[in-house]
């Protein structure tokens, strides 16, 4: 847990859990979200953001499908959703990140397994969709990324570097307070 200040401590202060495990599919998230939010949350206000999905959109070729089908995976964001409501109204999903396809399609450290925009475009949609029906905040990183030299924000072609975890923070936080969550 990290205990952080946004701008003035007297204004605003708040606790950060990052609850993201290296891999996770929403399938993984959904089996322990109820139980560590339970452990968790004792404040009056709450936000609820998840940062979810790009591990759904892996293609195992010598399958020749995704890690989780679209259907599912849109079932699984919708549970987030529906569960996420038991501790707050506060919700936001932060959208997906491309990737560097030259080098995670396919990937160094497994063959059979692909990164592609292709299939990261189309599970951010559903979570954009999603999040649109159900009147829960929505911040399209992915656009945003697209539009800029998003190369240099990746450390391995997948995972954000520094400066991409500091973009990704700049941009929620903008949101964050644009839309008064916060």
């Amino acid at each position: 847990m990290d205990a952080k200040t946004i701008t003035n401590p007297r204004i605003f202060y708040c606790k950060i859990y990052n609850l993201g495990i290296s891999g996770d599919t929403t399938e993984n998230l959904l089996k322990r979200f109820e139980f560590e939010a339970k452990q968790r949350i004792r404040e009056k206000i709450v936000i609820i953001i998840f940062e979810i999905g790009i591990n759904d959109s892996l293609f195992f070729k010598d399958k020749k499908k995704l890690t989780t089908p679209p259907k599912i995976f849109r079932r699984n964001i919708q549970k987030l959703i529906k569960l996420s409501r038991k501790f707050t109204d506060k919700i936001v999903f932060v959208g997906l990140t491309p990737v560097i396809e030259s080098e995670v399609n396919p990937l160094p450290w497994h063959k059979e397994v692909s990164y592609k925009n292709e299939y990261i475009s189309k599970y951010n949609e559903i979570i954009k969709t999603l999040c649109k029906e159900n009147k829960v905040f929505f911040i399209d990183t992915l656009t945003m990324w697209i539009n800029s030299n998003y190369g240099i924000l990746l450390e391995d072609g997948v995972h954000p570097n520094s400066e991409g975890h500091e973009k990704i923070f700049e941009i929620v936080k903008e949101f964050l307070i644009k839309n008064k969550v916060i």
